[in-house]
């Protein structure tokens, strides 16, 4: 992804967007006991289509904002969006993504992963969170439901940033200056009319002598 300062501010509006609707109006859904989380789906997009640093970067960048709204502990959502942001992109760099189902059961399993590794470190940092069953089973339905978010989010998001995609650029033609144009032509029409020029048979001394003998 080529990032400049039109695609960096679609980046920042994007992210904007995805914290404001999940405070305002997902966080109030309960679907099968869990709550729709839609910006690990937004950052795992991010990740595959701009690569590690931009996952990393828009991860830690989200996590700031949402907890700075919510005035949550500081650095717990940042650290597990920065992991799922960078791994997302790490997979980019490293791998191809040949199928449309590849982005969302990607977007599931980071999820799913972010989900684990955020209760871990609430457990770490000593924040009071009931530890059952039912967290489990939180922690998957909101992986996937992440997979049902990310069949509209993320074609919406490489719609958004299809200017910045590298694989998306129409390729280049090459030009080449006039004078090697008219060399080649010359060339080729030189040889071409080698080519066409009958072999001289009996032209030097030795054809004569051949003649003269005969």
């Amino acid at each position: 992804m080529i990032v400049t300062r039109k695609i960096a501010l679609r980046i920042a509006l994007i992210l904007l967007a995805a914290v404001i609707l999940q405070v305002s109006f997902l966080s109030y859904l309960s679907i099968l006991g869990a709550t729709p989380y839609l910006l690990p789906v937004v950052v795992v997009a991010l990740g595959l289509l701009g690569g590690s640093m931009v996952g990393a970067a828009c991860g830690f960048a989200t996590g700031l904002l949402v907890d700075s709204v919510l005035l949550q502990p500081l650095g717990v959502s940042s650290l597990v969006l920065l992991s799922i942001g960078y791994l997302a992109g790490r997979y980019r760099e490293g791998l191809e993504i040949s199928s449309s189902l590849t982005p969302p059961l990607l977007t599931g399993g980071f999820v799913l992963l972010g989900g684990g590794a955020f209760a871990a470190l609430q457990l770490l940092l000593g924040v009071e969170t009931p530890v059952s069953l039912l967290i489990l089973r939180e922690i998957v339905v909101q992986a996937l439901l992440a997979v049902l978010l990310a069949l509209p989010v993320y074609p919406l998001v490489r719609r958004t940033l299809r200017a910045a995609l590298i694989d998306d650029l129409p390729p280049r033609r090459v030009l080449t200056p006039a004078s090697v144009r008219r060399r080649s032509s010359s060339g080729s029409r030189s040889a071409a009319r080698g080519r066409s020029r009958p072999p001289r048979v009996g032209g030097g001394p030795r054809g004569r002598a051949r003649r003269v003998g005969a």
